[in-house]
């Protein structure tokens, strides 16, 4: 692939009207180079070419009009402290009032005499007269007239600190200019003509400032052949840069072999405690096929809450062991990590391998003695946190790495991991079922496999929503449920971002429950500020059958697995996320018994908690929920934070581009197969692809 260009290169701080504040201003949004200002595209685009005369208004429609400020002043109003800015803005053909609520500082701003371009809702006010509230504005210079500011499709950049649109709009307008004609293409030139997509320059001159016969619909839409072909090329460059480390990883080989044979398969008929669903045969299969391979795995086991992953990665684990090798297994929460251990325990019971926990609340005596036993060898199996990664975690020889959860970890921990083994087999699990589009782009180095089936005699869950008025209702079923014999979740959000009011809140429910409405009932509490010892207490006892309603706070993670369990309790479920309903959910509907989950929300909802609510009680299917949860809530807030590992993108949005993310992991697997690269190009490539995508090799 070609070298930026000299241009695209140069930093931003060089470039005329650049001083050192906007630099840094730029830079915190990741505007360092003169590429990175041509690859952010305008937020909208606004049809400045056709201004309408003040006098032509009318109600109701969105309005550009450029003016100049005839008189301006702030006023009072009856809510203290409340003030409106007021300008009345004047063209050849008349005035208009122009108001703006409670932003006194703009009498900072605007002076009479000015030129503006305002663009807003039109509406009629009660003195009779038509008003612009709120408009977007933008200040114009006298030498700016019919410029890159006005007259034609103006691309309206978002405000970054002391850089406003109009400053960016000057700055992307002089760098357009400067670019060569020759200007090379990232995109091979063979795939370029065959998708029929328009030459680099071409395509940023074009999504910058459009020809004055584009749609300005299908530019807002990021529709046009320039903005498609710019997106594409983002996607290739992602796709090519996870093939190439694909082929460094299949360029690798493990120091040891792995062997299957009759002896290994009747150790495994020795622990299974059931029989095996269809999905998690075929998964374990392609498992088991990867850990006889000369590379070592990269694998992600995707099944939905109650799918029986765990069972899948602990015969992985046992074929692993029998071939005399370590197995460290990895969980997110040390909650789920001691279950982890509970069942794994009790599941390799019969055979002769030895399992040991470590977290960060291990006894240091404890500690000692399971560390030495990793070092030499006699502990088999590890379950832990990220306490495995610390650096005095020393394995005789491992051989395999299973992940829990994986989007709850940052990558350099993974990577911390995986170092501690001479390049082990690591396998990824998670109950977040993920979209393709994500799938593609947070998990495209590694093979995926899916567990799409239940274990048998499990029926779905009943999912009813319920407003706070009928709670009584939701209580009164439950008391059933107890009365044969069944248990209950009664789940609290986190309110406020405050651990101290969630907890008052979580302990004031717990309270009432016991003392008004399970009065026959023994109800235990479970949150956040509970010491470990104490929340294995309330688990226990609860796994037990000696508690049969758990009131639990969102602040620990429910990863209690109690079979018994028929009815999750949602207390303002309007306030939760989708895939977080969906987890907690998952809790119950793990036995024969009929599971129910109820949603208790408050009104008014706005139209996002309703589409939460209404996919809650439409399907139990994850991978349906996980696609309505995208494209509720789009890619940034899917896994709610960086650390999740999503790709730093700049043009592409993973729900409105979802073809052209597919259509370039088409290609780039087309042209890796076909292009032989050069001796030192897979590692060049590599690292400006992570340097671009901002992401660190796991492997």
């Amino acid at each position: 692939m070609p070298q930026r260009d000299e241009v695209l290169s140069t930093p931003l701080q060089f470039l005329k009207g650049v001083g050192p504040r906007r630099s840094a201003d730029l830079a915190r949004v990741g505007l360092l180079t003169v590429e990175d200002l041509l690859y952010r595209f305008p937020i909208r685009y606004e049809d400045r070419s056709h201004l309408q005369p003040i006098a032509a208004l009318r109600p109701g429609h969105m309005v550009s009009v450029m003016g100049r400020i005839s008189s301006s002043g702030l006023r009072s109003t009856r809510r203290p402290g409340f003030k409106i800015f007021e300008a009345l803005v004047t063209d050849a053909s008349g005035s208009v009032r122009v108001a703006w609520l409670n932003q006194p500082f703009l009498r900072d701003v605007f002076s009479s005499g000015q030129q503006v371009v305002l663009f807003g809702l039109a509406e009629m006010r009660g003195h009779g007269g038509l008003q612009l509230t709120n408009p977007q504005y933008e200040i114009l210079d006298e030498e700016d007239g019919e410029t890159v500011h006005t007259g034609r499709i103006v691309p309206i950049y978002e405000k970054t600190g002391s850089v406003s649109a109009k400053i960016q709009r000057k700055l992307v307008h002089d760098v357009l200019q400067r670019l060569p004609a020759d200007l090379p293409d990232q995109l091979p030139e063979s795939i370029r003509l065959r998708l029929e997509l328009p030459p680099r320059r071409a395509a940023l001159l074009a999504a910058h400032f459009p020809s004055a016969d584009a749609s300005v619909d299908r530019l807002n839409r990021f529709e046009t052949p320039a903005q498609r072909r710019l997106i594409f090329e983002e996607a290739f460059l992602f796709q090519t840069g996870i093939l190439a480390r694909r082929q460094v990883a299949a360029g690798e080989s493990k120091p040891y072999s792995i062997q299957i044979d009759e002896r290994i398969r009747e150790s495994a008929r020795r622990v299974l405690p059931f029989k095996l669903t269809p999905g998690q045969r075929h998964t374990l299969k392609e498992i088991v096929e990867d850990l006889q391979q000369p590379r070592p795995m990269n694998r992600l086991l995707q099944g939905d809450v109650g799918s029986g992953k765990t069972i899948v990665a602990l015969l992985a684990a046992l074929v692993a062991m029998e071939n005399g090798l370590q197995v460290a297994f990895m969980a997110p929460t040390e909650i789920l990590a001691e279950q982890h251990f509970i069942n794994i325990s009790r599941l390799l019971q019969p055979s002769r391998f030895r399992v040991a926990l470590l977290t960060g609340s291990t006894g240091a005596a404890a500690r000692k003695a399971h560390l030495a036993e990793v070092e030499s060898g006699a502990l088999h199996l590890v379950v832990g946190t990220h306490a495995l990664v610390q650096g005095d975690v020393r394995f005789k020889q491992l051989g395999l790495v299973v992940i829990d959860e994986q989007h709850r970890f940052g990558v350099l921990q993974r990577a911390a991991l995986r170092a501690k083994g001479l390049r082990p087999d690591v396998l990824v699990m998670t109950a977040t079922p993920i979209p393709r589009t994500l799938a593609l782009t947070l998990y495209g180095d590694l093979d995926v496999s899916v567990i799409r089936d239940t274990p048998p005699g499990r029926q779905p869950i009943k999912t009813v929503a319920k407003p706070e008025s009928r709670r009584n209702e939701v209580h009164q079923f439950v008391r059933g449920q107890l009365d044969l014999g069944r248990q209950a979740y009664v789940i609290y959000p986190l309110v406020e971002e405050s651990e101290k009011v969630d907890l008052k809140a979580a302990t004031e429910m717990a309270d009432h429950l016991t003392q008004e409405v399970f009065t026959q009932y023994r109800v235990g509490l479970l949150h956040g500020r509970l010491k470990t010892d104490g929340k294995e207490r309330v688990m226990k006892a609860f796994a037990a059958g000696d508690l049969q309603v758990l009131v639990s706070t969102t602040v620990v993670e429910v990863g209690v697995d109690v079979a018994n369990a028929s009815v999750m309790v949602i207390e303002h479920a309007e306030r939760f996320g989708l895939s977080q309903l969906h987890q907690l959910r998952g809790r119950v509907g793990r036995d024969r018994h009929q599971s129910y989950c109820l949603l208790i929300y408050h009104s008014p909802l706005s139209d996002e908690a309703r589409g939460r609510l209404r996919a809650m009680t439409d399907t139990t299917d994850g991978f349906e929920i996980a696609e309505r949860d995208l494209a509720l809530r789009g890619a940034g807030d899917f896994f709610g934070t960086r650390q999740a590992g999503v790709p730093t993108f700049r043009l592409i949005d993973l729900v409105r581009d979802r073809d052209l993310l597919q259509l370039a992991h088409e290609e780039a697997a087309r042209w890796f197969g076909s292009a032989v690269p050069a001796p030192g190009a897979i590692a060049d490539l590599l690292q400006a692809w992570e340097a671009r995508f901002k992401l660190i090799d796991v492997g």
